[in-house]
Order: C-alpha cells, then structure tokens, then sequence
C-alpha cells in the first residue's frame, strides 16, 4: 500500500532533498509525497485530495504556521495524523503542538533516519486506527443487525394466551445476545381445539429472523387448513420449506393439537426434543420421538404423529435444546433432567408458573456464563 504524505515547509530546498533521500521507499511504492509551503496551502491541498494520509509540518511558516494547521487538520478530516519539525530544544512549541493532537515531532537539522522511523510508526499507527475503525463500524453493522433481528423475532411471538374452562396456555422466551430463530405459537383451531408450535432454526441474525417468519407464516396456514393432524401439517411444511430453498437454513419443529373436549393431545416433531410431561405430584416423563427430521433438508418426508391423555393437574412443556443445553460456568449442561429435578421438588401449579419456573432454573443453573442461544418454553396444563 502506497502512503500519501504532505510535507509542509517553507524552505524551497526541502523538498528536492525529501525525494532524495526518501527515494528507497518512494521506489517501493510505499511513500508518495507531495508539498506545501505554508499552512494555507496545505489546507487547499487537504481539501482537495482526500487520499492524504499524513502531514509533515514545520512549525515556523509564513501566512499559516504549523501549530495553527494542526488546530484546522481535523475540521477536514480527523483520521489525518501530523508530525511536527520543530528546533531543537523548542519545548514549548513541542508541548503546544502535542496538545493540539501532533502524532509525533522530529527535531531540527531533521535527521532523515530518525524522519523514516517516525514516519514508519505513525504509518503502524495509522494502520491499526483504520483497523479499530473498521472493527467499529462491523460491530455497529452486526449489532444494528442483530436489533433488527430481534424486533422480527418478537414481533411474531404471542402475547395472549389461549385459555378455556378446563386449560390455560402460556409461552416466554429469553433471547440470546446473538439472535436466533427459535419461535413459539399457539394457534386457535377449530372445534376449541389448539394447536401449539415451538421451533428452532439452525441459523442466527437476520437470515435465521426471516427462515423463521416464513416457517411460522408456513406452519399457521397449514394448520387452520388442514385437519388431518400434526404429521399431515408437518409434511405440508417440510415440502413447502424444501422447494427452491437456497438458503441452507433448516428448522426443527415440534407442533402438536390439544382437544379440550377430551384432554388428548396428539404431536408430531421434525427433529425436535419432545414434550416433557409433569404431573400434580412432580412426577414427570418424556413422551415418545416420532422419528421425523428437521424441515426443509428433505422434501416428500412423511412425518408421523403420537397421542396421550393429559390428567387433570398435568402441564407438558415444550422447550429447544436453548433449555436442555444451558451451560453453567464449569461447562456442564443443565439437560432435561435440571428440568425434572425443579418440578419434581416444586410441583407447577399453572402454566405460567411452569414456565416461568423452568426459565428461573435455567438462569440460575448458568449463572454468569454467556448465553448462547434462545431459551424458549411453551407450556400447556388440564385444570
């Protein structure tokens, strides 16, 4: 990379011995000088040529002297750094120019070895500035990215619950500082019957945010429009998902129908944990996988479906690996069983404490470590 350097000096000598002496580095390509010859004709050149990367200046100069251009270098850009020529022993322009934001100074007569050691560390400077910069300005790009993430993904969650004379729902989800794509629903069916969804899309950020709205708009059409259950809506999915995905993204899903009338619940899951049932008295068991695998990696797979009989006083809880995957500060998963040890000492009395509760458990089991991932919890319980 070649610099751009503005030597300003109002000696008509300097600038033929500049080149001279300087020519190894100009040869090379790394320095390129130009030149002025007052503070005046140093702000022109500045203003005009955006690619100057650092000025050279001598303090004493007719029209505009070098302390008071240090003072207008940064009204033109403030990425420019100076280094100020200055007679030996002149302490107190040295301090005033240092104060005005010089770099560095060199001393006169200027030695010109000790002109390239300065110059080639304010270039080492100037590099890493530009670097921290860059850095800068990716965080605020990914951290604006992530905000935007974040407000798609909890603009589609719900924050009213389905409940009925003999049920109560309740969902909640503490997102990751890197935004991933679980999601959460509860859908209101036909017949008084709901249909409850919790998902989680392999990727993170906004292209994670936006295979997660179209899952979630997929998966809601298809489930007010079918009746053929779980596994028919999973496959209609799937298949949706799959056609003309160039995305690479993937969603494991676990959705199933609650029917009020009858206390069953009949679920199906692509590739996701299974519900975790907890009875009045802490006793708790996972139900049964039903062998499907993730959406939108195979179109045509035929997904099948379970059901059971919820008792009155049961809460099943749906989760992502966000809940089984905590992590505490030694490394150790919480997994499911941190879930069953809660509820099997502090029994869930409503769907919103279950909830709730599993969330507690999850933040205290991890303590100060980082959170990697959404932790969300759907929970449903027959009164």
């Amino acid at each position: 990379m070649t610099y751009k350097i503005l030597v300003v000096d109002d000696e008509p000598d300097l600038e033929p011995l500049v080149l001279q002496r300087m020519r190894r580095q100009i040869r090379r390509g790394r320095y390129e000088f130009v030149f002025a010859h007052n503070g005046i004709e140093a702000l022109e050149q500045l203003q005009a040529d955006p690619g100057i990367d650092m000025v050279v200046s001598d303090i004493n100069m007719p029209r505009m002297d070098g302390l008071t251009l240090l003072e207008q270098i940064p009204n033109v850009s403030p990425d420019i750094r100076a280094i100020i020529v200055s007679a030996y022993g002149d302490m107190e322009n040295i301090r005033t120019a240092m104060n005005r934001g010089a770099f560095d100074f060199v001393t006169k007569p200027v030695d010109f070895d000790d002109l390239q050691f300065t110059i080639d560390r304010t270039l080492e400077h100037i590099e890493q500035w530009r670097e921290a910069l860059s850095t800068r300005d990716k965080l605020v790009a990914l951290q604006n990215e992530l905000d935007v993430a974040s407000k798609m993904q909890q603009s589609i969650l719900p924050t009213a619950f389905p409940t009925g004379p003999s049920y109560k729902t309740f969902g909640t989800m503490q997102p990751a500082r890197n935004v991933g794509g679980d999601f959460f629903d509860v859908i209101r069916l036909e017949d008084d019957k709901v249909g409850l969804a919790i998902a989680d899309v392999s990727d993170k950020g906004v292209p994670a945010a936006l295979f997660m709205m179209s899952s979630r708009t997929l998966l809601k059409g298809s489930a007010i429009g079918m009746v053929e259950g779980p596994g028919a809506v999973l496959t209609e999915v799937n298949n949706l998902l799959s056609e003309d995905d160039t995305t690479g993204m993937f969603v494991t899903m676990l959705y199933a129908v609650y029917d009020p009338a009858t206390g069953v619940l009949t679920y199906a899951s692509g590739g996701h944990d299974p519900p975790l049932v907890v009875h009045a008295d802490g006793t708790s068991e996972l139900q049964p996988l039903t062998g499907g695998i993730a959406l939108g990696v195979l179109g045509g797979f035929e997904f099948s479906q379970e059901s059971f009989e919820l008792q009155p006083g049961d809460t099943v809880c749906f989760y992502t690996d966000g809940v089984t995957e905590a992590t505490n500060e030694q490394g150790v998963l919480m997994g499911i069983e941190g879930v069953q040890d809660l509820f099997a000492s502090a029994p869930p009395v409503d769907a919103e404490q279950a909830g709730m509760a599993m969330m507690d458990r999850g933040r205290a089991f991890t303590g100060e470590a980082p959170q990697f991932d959404d932790i969300p919890c759907l929970t449903l319980r027959r009164d």
